[in-house]
């Protein structure tokens, strides 16, 4: 497939998705988000996948929604915007959530909106230091979406998401690492080398381990300890017949490196 608003690979195990609207700064659009929607079809059907960088082209991350895209519906009469959520958004959220393996996110630039959403819904998130991080909606009269109102007080505290998002005051990358948000805020010239050393990491470890310990993290909150306990027994179960767990025991018992292939 040809894409014009992404840039995409696949090679050695990682999958690479840039978005590509640099001139503005990446904001969505409908065409993007069946390019981003093409591009996760392509991960989810390849079985060698075991790790997704996503980041953006130029200097911003992503600023969310294109107004000019979505502003008008034919006839000017107001855009169902709940309908523009639940097509677009909120299936790419729970796509990026549910994939079998680690989801980097490099944020190299301004994040607002959807785009700030987007980002914190990967599993890590790795930022430039001059990086923001925006919650917009409240400047258009808008409640955060694409997860917002969820992931943010989880992260980072109910009062500090209120704060952020009534205000829609910038979060910079070394505030938002010092509360919470995020992983890392590293320099900006740093970023790119980062980024591709947690990849190559990623794409050589033990994935199913690694899937089963992000789903159970994502959903702990809706269970009890015992119940917690229990799923726990039986993840190291099911883990424990695991060729890489079989490898793993090995390679450390015969002071040699893994070659762990995911299964």
């Amino acid at each position: 497939m040809a894409y014009e608003t992404i840039q995409f690979s696949l090679e050695a195990g990682v999958a690479r998705l840039v978005l590509n609207r640099p001139d503005r700064l990446n904001s969505f659009t409908v065409q993007m988000h069946g390019e981003v929607a093409a591009a996760l079809d392509l991960i989810e059907a390849d079985g060698a996948v075991r790790v997704l960088l996503v980041t953006g082209a130029g200097r911003g991350f992503c600023a969310g929604q294109d107004l000019a895209d979505r502003a008008v519906s034919p006839g000017g009469a107001a855009v169902d915007l709940g309908q523009s959520v639940e097509r677009y958004y909120n299936p790419l959220v729970r796509r990026l959530v549910a994939l079998p393996f680690p989801v980097v996110c490099a944020v190299n630039g301004v994040a607002a909106g959807a785009g700030a959403n987007l980002a914190l819904a990967a599993d890590i998130v790795i930022a430039a230091k001059s990086a923001k991080f925006i919650q917009s909606f409240a400047h258009i009269g808008l409640i955060p979406d694409s997860g917002g109102t969820w992931i943010l007080p989880r992260l980072i505290g109910q009062a500090r998401a209120l704060a952020i998002t009534l205000t829609g005051v910038p979060v910079p990358a070394e505030q938002a690492e010092a509360w919470g948000m995020i992983w890392r805020a590293v320099p900006d010239e740093a970023l790119v080398e980062e980024s591709e050393k947690l990849v190559a990491g990623f794409a050589k470890a033990p994935t199913l381990g690694l899937a089963a310990t992000k789903a159970m993290i994502r959903a702990s909150g809706a269970h009890t300890l015992d119940e917690e306990l229990d799923l726990q027994r039986d993840a190291m179960r099911r883990l424990g017949h695991s060729a890489d767990y079989a490898e793993g025991v090995d390679a450390f018992l015969n002071k040699r490196s893994p070659v762990f292939t995911g299964r």
